[in-house]
């Protein structure tokens, strides 16, 4: 069983503890987490979780990055902390648990003051994207959500224009998944087209999805309380907004 999960944003102990309360209302293993972007790759919460505390996650974890990470660094710090978490390049396939996802990290309706140009999805990526096998793919995992669907405008961004990202229907059309999930837009979210389930989720801290076997899934809504303004505040200190 695979838990999915989305907006980080450097609270890795959440993910655990979301873990644990997957574990107990499923008295199932969870095999693996995929993240759909925010992690929080910042190096000052990454050493202080993994190398200060001497934390772990409690299950093997996999995510595509979304446009709060530190691009600056994001490779060294993807190399430095590797034995820790598998990051899952734009336009690769990955077999987790039997099920072929498509990755697909980035961003195009997005924050502008605090979101890297190095974060935004390109035709590149959905060209890298397109040359899979459509027989590979199941799931894809992005983190902007696909345009088209009805996601609704974050308040206050509304002159950003129409949520999603540029030619994400041509993956839509080539690979017809089973399941496409995202997160950043930190709302659950619903729609289907024909055989197509797309699944938004808010942010770790208010729930995640449960996947498994047979494609069952299952959407679990578990609260934790958190202050999420100090997380904002460390972020804009250390891309010096």
């Amino acid at each position: 069983m695979i838990m999915i999960i989305s907006d980080v944003h450097c609270r890795y102990s959440v993910v655990n503890r979301q873990i644990e309360h997957a574990r107990r209302i499923s008295n199932s293993k969870i095999s693996a987490v995929v993240v759909t972007g925010d992690l929080g790759l910042f190096a000052y919460n990454l050493r202080k979780f993994f190398i200060k505390e001497n934390k772990r996650f409690k299950v093997p974890l996999f995510f595509v990055e979304g446009n709060h990470e530190d691009f600056d660094r994001i490779d060294d710090l993807i190399e430095d902390y590797g034995e820790y978490f598998t990051y899952l390049p734009r336009g690769t396939v990955h077999n987790i648990d039997g099920f072929g996802i498509l990755s697909l990290g980035g961003a195009s309706y997005m924050d502008i003051l605090l979101t890297p140009e190095a974060s935004e999805i390109k035709d590149e990526d959905i060209d890298r994207s397109l040359k899979n096998n459509k027989d590979t793919v199941d799931i894809i995992i992005t983190h902007d959500c696909p345009s088209g669907i009805g996601v609704p405008k974050t308040k206050g961004m509304e002159y950003y224009g129409e949520t999603g990202f540029m030619r994400s229907s041509e993956l839509v059309d080539k690979f017809k998944p089973r399941f496409w999930f995202f997160g950043h837009h930190h709302k659950w979210f619903e729609h289907h087209i024909n055989n197509t389930g797309f699944y938004g989720l808010a942010e770790c801290w208010r729930g995640y999805y449960l996947l498994d076997k047979g494609f069952k899934l299952n959407k679990v809504v578990n609260e934790i309380e958190i202050d999420t303004e100090s997380i904002l505040k460390k972020i804009k200190k250390i891309l010096k907004l």
